[in-house]
């Protein structure tokens, strides 16, 4: 009779696996296989764990009714950034697995150690994903597993995750994202396999601000999570929701943009306390708006670019160009009007009441009323009426008719001032309506500073608020 090691010994390699299989599983149909090693050392171990190694094709559970827990913790190492175009948040992180492998037991006594490492491709592993995940993982890889006494697998391996983020920039540079990280088997049901944390939530954020090293211009606020199952038609899936929020850091904004832009814009407040009729205000004007042009195209590339929602910071500085713009062409108006308002046509009726009237008192630069005065030429011309009786006769009809040539010409300059005055009037007229505008566009500068100062203030503090 053929002995039992030489019938194996002559079976294919396949055939003798699956008997190998057979007489281990037929043995422990309840229970763990206990593993007997020869002496207390490693490699007694591990020959001992050989058969056990066929079973790696197979989830680790003596019962396919019985779920595998798989319990999952990790640690954020480092914020690597954001791609606001792209919408994803690049992370590094530190993951740890753990389950049962119902397949193995030994005594840690007889086998001299509690746990061995062994390759990864050795054993069953969970097929966990992340499913944010939208680019290769270029972390480093690790090629093995702790196996422990007990049975539990430990896999501990780091992770590059670029995972999508719906990324709101509205109040950048002052803004807080909230991106969501889904732990969950690719394949298996919740039936198979369940989701487990393994580490609080509280515990793995107090972590991962200890341990963090990387975070560039992005500051880690919380990390909170929240178990679910998914149904997808009629199966349930098993899932492990973080949400992590982070705060972008907004000092090198303020100091880059915020702070050059409002100091472009107070020198351009402050511009209208220049003379309009002895400097050249309109050439300083167009020197900051070139200047604040040249500004926002180096400093382009600090500014987000998404097709979602416009920022609010991107509305603040094109308010500042055409705030810039808009007191130019009201340099120019008031220049013109300084030049050219005598050969105006006289201020229509509704200019006169809605510019001079209303807005004049309301920027209070109210209507000066001039008074047509021909006082000097009506005592002139009284003086020469009353003048001292002269001789009769002849010489009496000279003297009259010098005094008829006298008052002619008087009534002629009389005429010409009233004309020149007409035009004066006019022309003052014009220039006030200016001055209104200048005043006026003055004050909406000012509005427009205090608010966008006091709304910077406010979002900054509210990101900073808990």
């Amino acid at each position: 009779m053929t002995p039992k090691g030489g019938t194996l010994k002559g079976l294919p390699p396949s055939v003798m696996a699956t008997v190998v299989m057979f007489l281990i599983l037929i043995p422990a149909a309840d229970s763990a296989i206990q593993i007997n090693c020869s002496e207390p050392s490693q490699p007694a171990l591990l020959e001992a764990l050989a058969p056990i190694f066929n079973l790696s094709a197979i989830r680790p559970v003596m019962n396919l009714t019985t779920r595998t827990n798989v319990n999952i913790s990790f640690i954020m190492y480092g914020i690597l950034g954001v791609d606001e175009k792209g919408q994803l948040l690049l992370t590094y992180l530190w993951q740890n697995f753990w389950w049962m492998n119902e397949f193995v037991r030994w005594d840690p006594t007889q086998c001299g150690s509690d746990k061995i490492s062994l390759p990864r491709k050795k054993f069953w592993v969970p097929d966990i994903v992340i499913n944010e995940f939208m680019d290769e993982n270029t972390a480093p890889f690790v090629p093995y597993v702790y196996l422990h006494s007990d049975g539990r697998v430990h896999d501990a391996s780091p992770i590059r995750v670029v995972s999508s983020c719906n990324l709101d920039i509205y109040s950048f540079p002052f803004d807080i994202q909230n991106c969501t990280l889904t732990f969950n088997s690719y394949i298996h049901l919740a039936k198979d396999i369940m989701i487990v944390l393994d580490r609080d939530a509280e515990n793995i954020t107090k972590l991962s601000k200890s341990w963090m090293t990387t975070m560039g211009e992005w500051e880690l606020l919380d990390i909170t999570s929240h178990h679910s199952e998914v149904d997808i038609e009629g199966n349930y899936l098993d899932e492990l929701v973080f949400h992590v929020r982070v705060r972008r850091r907004a000092t090198l904004y303020v100091v880059n943009l915020l702070i050059p832009s409002c100091f472009l814009i107070t020198v351009d407040l402050f511009s209208f306390l220049l003379p309009p009729q002895t400097v050249d205000r309109s050439s300083f004007k167009m020197t900051l708006i070139l200047g604040y042009t040249v500004f926002l195209l180096i400093m382009n590339d600090l500014l987000p670019i998404t097709g979602n929602t416009i920022p609010l910071i991107n509305v603040f500085f094109s308010l500042c160009l055409a705030l810039m713009v808009t007191s130019l062409l009201e340099t120019v108006l008031i220049t013109n009007l300084l030049c050219g308002s005598a050969d105006f046509s006289p201020v229509p009726r509704w200019v006169r009441v809605f510019v001079l009237e209303i807005l004049g008192r309301l920027v209070c630069l109210p209507q000066k009323t001039k008074e047509k005065s021909m006082k000097p030429y009506a005592e002139a011309t009284q003086q020469k009426a009353d003048g001292p009786p002269e001789e009769k006769g002849p010489a009496l009809e000279d003297k009259a008719l010098q005094e008829l040539r006298s008052l002619g010409r008087d009534l002629q300059a009389i005429r010409l001032q009233v004309q020149q005055q007409e035009g004066s009037q006019s022309s003052q007229e014009w220039i006030q309506v200016g001055f209104i505008i200048d005043r006026l566009l003055f004050g909406l500068y000012i509005l427009f500073v205090s608010v966008s100062f006091v709304t910077i203030i406010i979002i900054w503090g509210n990101s900073y608020s808990p």
